[in-house]
């Protein structure tokens, strides 16, 4: 026992002089069958302000931890059947195939593929397949404000937050900044209506009647009085705006581009193969 106590403070004082060397002698650690820990190999684990006693009871538990995996790694070893070996043995070489051709794929992806997509490319996929993006929700674009109960003038926020002209709009986010506990209005993008719901902290009944009757809610508790706004609004089931599915559009053709591209790569060294005679089927 006091061997290992020795051996943990001196790995202790080997990392605190690491921290002010960066350099440190490779020592073993700990020792299961003719595999070796060495210090080299551990994680950083000492923390600046941990005391010794605290140091070398982590640096104990990560050793024990490391030898009873490695001792269980080794009785498995030692009495899994060959079959099971064989098996193991084949998924490893699956694993480590993919995760090369994966790498390879990635790599040359990164030097030859295009992954420009330019503005008249996706208005050009969403005019042909726009009947394809059905919104499955409610969406708006709306401005939503949170402030104290107690604000005062809250009659003109109200007032500008109701109004559509640039000048209103933006004497209102001007006053907001100085009073408001929140002041979005989404950078003027499509949400989804439970976005709202979210902010307002309550859910809004029936949202498809609200919608249509209605461009303003407020709604107020002891502390605070929330404004909402509404701009504009979709209903779910009907055709998605292009500014909402921008960015899947981006993903689905970036994805069939990738997947075109793929397919060209593996078809190219395919017949490259049978060309130089690298490929033959008995």
């Amino acid at each position: 026992m006091n061997k290992i106590i020795i051996l943990l403070s001196a790995i202790v004082f080997f990392a605190a002089c690491s921290k002010k060397n960066n350099t440190i002698k490779r020592i073993p650690v700990a020792e299961v069958g003719k595999v070796i820990l060495y210090y080299d190999e551990m994680p950083q684990l000492i923390q600046h302000g941990v005391n010794d006693a605290d140091s070398i009871a982590i640096i104990q538990n990560y050793i024990n931890k490391w030898a009873k995996r490695k001792l269980l790694l080794q009785k498995a070893e030692a009495n899994i059947s060959a079959d099971l070996k064989n098996e193991i043995a084949g998924q490893l070489e699956e694993t480590r195939t993919n995760l090369v051709i994966y790498q390879y794929q990635r790599q040359i992806m990164l030097e030859k593929m295009d992954t420009i997509l330019t503005e008249a490319e996706l208005e050009k996929y969403y005019a042909s397949n726009g009947k394809s993006f059905v919104l499955g929700s409610n969406i708006v674009k709306a401005l939503f404000i949170k402030l104290p109960v107690s604000t005062p003038d809250l009659y003109k926020i109200r007032a500008l937050a109701r109004s559509n002209q640039q000048k209103d709009l933006q004497q209102l986010e001007s006053y907001c900044y100085q009073v408001a506990d929140i002041f979005d209005d989404f950078n003027e993008e499509w949400v989804p209506m439970d976005r709202l719901s979210v902010e307002l902290k309550q859910e809004i009944e029936n949202e498809e009647n609200f919608l249509k009757y209605n461009t303003f809610l407020e709604t107020r508790d002891s502390a605070s009085v929330c404004l909402v706004a509404i701009r504009d609004f979709r209903l779910r089931s009907a055709p998605a705006p292009y500014e909402y599915v921008r960015n899947d559009i981006k993903r689905i053709i970036w994805n069939t581009r990738r997947f075109q591209f793929i397919q060209s790569l593996e078809n190219g060294i395919y017949n490259e193969a049978l060309k130089e005679n690298s490929f033959k089927i008995y």
